[in-house]
């Protein structure tokens, strides 16, 4: 063996080792994938990966997604010796409460993760959306002079990933859109968490890749850098598809007793199989981690190569302010998160008397404004533009230039770019949360997604993420409810807007009208805290008479009074959305006979909670417990503001198929109804 072959060999034995025993120490932890993964993974890292360790958020730096998040121990590990603010001491805490290095990789708690995995698929589909990101990002913004956004987006993904539909859905996609600059490192190790992976797969994965449209190569021996290191060299220079590399390996690989077997996978080898892996690798048994000098020393080129890197860009991005001064400074407020200083001026009020819209149409007008002021606003649908209009009239579509010339059947319109700002994501919901995400966490974009909201079901685990994150994505919803009408129950949300209420840091806000809607798009585009839930109807809604009724700028507060009979009330009506407008009839007609009530809007449950308890107080008075509260959703929730003796106007089963006002009537949405439940707990009193 030559002596730069024995230093690879250490170096990706210092990983193997530095990652099993964190895990036994640990107790806890996926040793399998470090073990059989560390020649691809350092492979990457020493010869390909353009990072500066020292500067995690460099813009121009490659992303790196370890979708696989339980081999966190291989990023850990990887993050620590190229010289990341990763110590010893975080890798020996694996796991412990507070820990820099918790049990799957955490974006904004570890510098170098670059996005939270282990919901298996998740990372794959992210990447997707970094690649989407990068292509329109340089495309809006690099010119013959400077190419100031250059770089790959780079995954390492296991058996487990491509079994996940959303990697199926967001694969077929990148495949569609030509991401060359998306590569896939596959360990294909052929074992899952319970057994062979052929117990419950056992298709090619190759030619599923390729009929996506991806190059696919395939590396028959995981240990082999030189091969490994031609095979990425090829895939980079595919401009035009994205690059699957299926690097044949052993899970758990040196383990005399458990390598190749599922064994390897989720638990801590033990002290005696640890031990003799070490024995098998000629590592020294003590001491536990274990770096030698001279793979620490290589590792940690990286901080001078990406310090080189960095100051080039750098340079170029001196160069770029010289000459285009306004288009450097678009860039680098976009790349900020910043808003353009004026683009709340878009924002226009919808005028009393105006005539009835849905809240769905609304928000399209609104979009548009947005849109002209906000150049990094961008998204899609899941194939329904006609019905949840979100589509960004005149600004292109995003895909790439080379489809023109592809002769696809069935397309039309073109010349295509990737500096287009709708992006179709077809019938693919999962992926499409997914990929948002994606786009949002590489930045320079503030991404929104639409479908029907019976289907946010499909999307809960990138929603989910995106909160725990807390990315700055925008999810819009329509056909909010039992409203819809004629499509019956399959298409009629009843427990999800509550379900999505549930997530800790996701912003949801079902609008009363037009105007509220305006309010809704404003602090959703602001938010840049986490993600925002727009929920939308699909009927027409009065706009209310702002004259009469508050300002809808209150909504900002997520609740608020809208309208009240006489000061002192003794009734409480509490509504969001559509119904808002039916219960401020009812509230009219119950102050007509002599009650003093007041009417709440409640748009967001979240945003109101967060107000001081001062004000959450003069909205609802803890006085007043003669509450009662009207959405046509699943009822279970609003106890928390009508208490367990107010009345809940809400569904307890699915909908049905017939016209929207007959279903209002038949659930008891209704004007009737509302003042029954209010004269009854009045009656109470």
């Amino acid at each position: 063996m030559s002596d730069k072959s024995e230093l690879e060999k250490k170096c990706i034995d210092t990983i193997r080792f530095l990652a099993a025993d964190a895990i036994e120490k640990a107790k806890s932890g996926h040793p399998g994938m470090p073990l059989g993964a560390a020649a691809a993974a350092f492979t990457l890292w020493t010869k390909h990966l353009k990072h500066n360790p020292k500067n995690p958020q460099w813009p121009d730096r490659d992303r790196f997604v370890l979708s696989s998040g339980h081999a966190s121990m291989l990023l850990y590990s990887l993050l620590h010796l190229t010289g990341y603010d990763l110590t010893l001491d975080d890798i020996k805490n694996f796991r412990q409460l507070g820990s820099r290095t918790p049990g799957h990789p955490e974006y904004k708690h570890t510098p170098g993760v670059e996005v939270t995995t282990g919901p298996l698929g998740q990372g794959l589909a992210n990447a997707v959306g970094m690649a989407i990101a990068e292509a329109h990002l340089a495309a809006r913004f690099n010119s013959d002079g400077a190419k100031l956004v250059d770089h790959f987006t780079y995954v390492m993904t296991g058996d487990g990933d491509m079994m996940e539909g959303v990697a199926s859905e967001a694969c077929s996609l990148a495949g569609h859109l030509r991401l060359g600059k998306l590569i896939v490192l596959y360990d294909d190790n052929k074992v899952t968490l319970a057994g062979s992976a052929a117990l419950s797969c056992t298709e090619n994965i190759e030619l599923r890749f390729k009929s996506y449209g991806w190059q696919v190569q395939t590396v028959k021996d995981g240990n082999d850098v030189a091969a490994i290191d031609r095979a990425i060299k090829k895939a980079k220079k595919d401009a035009d598809r994205p690059s699957l590399i299926c690097v044949q390996s052993i899970i758990g690989y040196g383990a005399p007793c458990k390598q190749g077997s599922c064994d390897a996978h989720g638990a801590p080898l033990g002290a005696d199989e640890l031990k003799g892996a070490k024995a098998a690798l000629d590592w020294p048994a003590e001491p536990s981690f274990f770096v030698p000098d001279e793979a620490r020393k290589l590792f940690r080129k990286a901080l001078t190569h990406g310090k080189k890197s960095e100051n080039k860009w750098q340079e170029d991005l001196t160069s770029f302010k010289q000459t285009q001064p306004a288009i450097a400074a678009e860039f680098l407020r976009t790349l900020d998160g910043e808003l353009p200083s004026d683009w709340e001026t878009a924002l226009t009020e919808f005028p009393a008397g105006s005539k009835d819209i849905a809240t769905r149409k609304a928000s399209e007008t609104i979009m548009q404004a947005i849109a002209a002021k906000v150049q990094e606003f961008a998204g899609g649908s899941a194939d329904l533009n006609p019905s949840t209009f979100t589509w960004l009239k005149g600004l292109g579509d995003f895909q790439s230039p080379a489809t023109s010339s592809a002769g696809l059947q069935g397309l039309v319109g073109g010349p295509w770019s990737f500096a287009g700002r709708n992006i179709h994501f077809g019938v693919r919901e999962h992926a499409m949360g997914a990929i948002a995400v994606g786009m949002a966490l590489h930045g320079g974009i503030i991404p929104y997604t639409a479908t029907f909201l019976p289907f946010a079901d499909y999307m809960r685990p990138p929603m989910r993420l995106a909160a725990l994150m807390g990315v700055r994505a925008i999810f819009v919803f329509t056909h909010d409810s039992i409203g819809v009408g004629e499509d019956g129950p399959t298409h009629q949300p009843i427990e999800q807007i509550m379900n999505l209420r549930q997530v800790p840091n996701m912003t949801v806000i079902r609008p009363a009208d037009a105007n509220e809607t305006l309010e809704a798009w404003r602090i959703a585009v602001s938010n840049t805290s986490g993600p925002t839930t727009l929920v939308f109807s699909r009927q027409n809604l009065p706009v209310l008479d702002r004259s009469v009724c508050s300002a809808a700028s209150s909504a900002r507060r997520g609740g608020y009074i809208l309208w009240e009979s006489a000061p002192n009330p003794e009734l409480l009506l509490i509504a969001t959305g559509s119904e808002v407008s039916l219960t401020l009839t009812a509230g009219r007609k119950l102050a007509e006979n002599g009650t003093k009530v007041r009417i709440v809007s409640l748009p967001s449950w979240e945003i109101f909670d967060c107000q001081p308890q001062e004000y959450r107080d003069s909205v609802l008075p803890p006085r007043i417990t003669a509450r009662v509260s009207i959405e046509a959703g699943i009822r279970l929730g609003w106890e928390h503001y009508v208490g367990l003796t107010g009345k809940i106007i809400g569904m307890d089963s699915f909908g049905a198929s017939a016209p929207g006002p007959v279903l209002y009537e038949k659930f008891g949405f209704t004007v009737d109804k509302i003042i029954a439940a209010a004269e009854e707990l009045l009656q109470r009193a």
